[in-house]
């Protein structure tokens, strides 16, 4: 049995805390916030025990892994101390504020030979991993552009308050949505961005952050594309991520629903049509045995616990070391929006 502490219990936490309660070789043995509501309902509906000292709760509950579900200028601190102390460290994605701190935490776990993952969830849709595959046959031929979108109706209104509206705390649309297709787009192609020109982030209703991020990107290999990215945009009643990767024989295009696939001669070898071919997330994800808000954020804890059993601290779907490719364009963007 795999012992798991959870630090910090807001949305993402909760939903962490679920679906480890559910797996079968995980005990989650401990839990720590500063808000006195939730601290009062998990001493009075289960057993775990409750800490609003994160070092106090990793020094006297011993746990094999930790989640650290806070905001981002909390995590070096966090994952560096649980990983001193040999733990395994799952944490929130962005994964630092600094790439000096990112860079810290990658060579930590290195050197104590540890599981870590960083939470870009997307990974585990099937539509996406479905792209990816197809992508890597050269079924569209030789791409020559791509375009990476996130909307959603986050900030809709002057208002401030929470860390997500704090420069400081890692809030913005950069880190908290564009940081989501910035690691799609390198995940899928398999290939570093490396640079980026004309970045614009403009503030539409915030006042410390940004609310929207428009780029060009270029990839190690050349393959240049676009990012655009709005969390102020109401056309949408919640966050939808997609890509296009443009080929000369065909197109891929792919959300967190359906994969659409063009192609100018037909595939026999993959039962793909000449022209327009769907693919829905339906077919493409594998079953989990316990589901909550999605199968993509089951496999995704899944994927880390087994990842612990089995003693694999490289073969994770997403280290520490992925996701400081992320780090690094977020802070070439900020940089060239300057």
């Amino acid at each position: 049995m795999i012992k798991v502490a959870i630090i910090g219990l807001g949305k993402m936490g909760m939903s962490h805390c679920a679906i480890l309660g559910g797996h079968p070789d995980v005990e989650v043995v401990a839990m720590c916030d500063t808000d006195s509501l939730l601290q009062s309902a998990f001493k009075k509906l289960t057993h775990i025990a409750c800490y609003t000292d994160y070092k106090l709760m990793i020094d006297e509950t011993k746990p094999d892994a930790v989640f650290v579900v806070t905001p981002t200028r909390l995590h070096y601190e966090m994952t560096m101390y649980a990983m001193e102390k040999g733990c395994h460290v799952f944490c929130e994605k962005p994964f630092s504020l600094t790439l000096e701190e990112g860079y810290q935490m990658v060579a930590l776990a290195k050197v104590k030979n540890l599981v870590n993952q960083v939470g870009y969830v997307n990974r585990y849709f099937g539509t996406f991993n479905e792209m990816k595959r197809l992508l890597a046959t050269g079924i569209i031929g030789t791409p020559f552009h791509f375009f990476g979108e996130n909307y959603g109706p986050v900030v809709l209104k002057k208002k401030g308050g929470t860390w997500r509206s704090k420069k400081v705390a890692g809030g913005g649309c950069l880190m908290d949505y564009a940081a989501h297709i910035l690691d799609l787009v390198t995940y899928i192609t398999g290939q570093t961005i490396t640079g980026c020109r004309g970045t614009f982030m403009p503030s539409i209703f915030s006042s410390e952050v940004e609310d929207a991020v428009y780029s060009t990107l270029e990839l190690e290999n050349g393959l240049r594309g676009q990012l655009a990215v709005n969390w102020s945009d109401p056309v949408h009643r919640k966050a939808t991520t997609s890509l296009k990767i443009e080929g000369d024989k065909g197109k891929l295009e792919a959300d967190t629903t359906t994969l659409k696939i063009f192609l100018n001669e037909a595939n026999e070898a993959e039962g793909l049509e000449k022209g327009w071919n769907v693919k829905y997330i339906t077919e493409l994800t594998p079953q989990v045995y316990f589901n909550l808000r999605g199968e993509e954020f089951s496999q995704e804890d899944f994927h880390f616990i087994e990842c612990i059993k089995n003693g694999d601290t490289k073969g994770n779907r997403c280290t520490f070391e992925e996701a400081m490719k992320t780090d690094s364009i977020i802070h070439k963007l900020i940089n060239d929006n300057q």
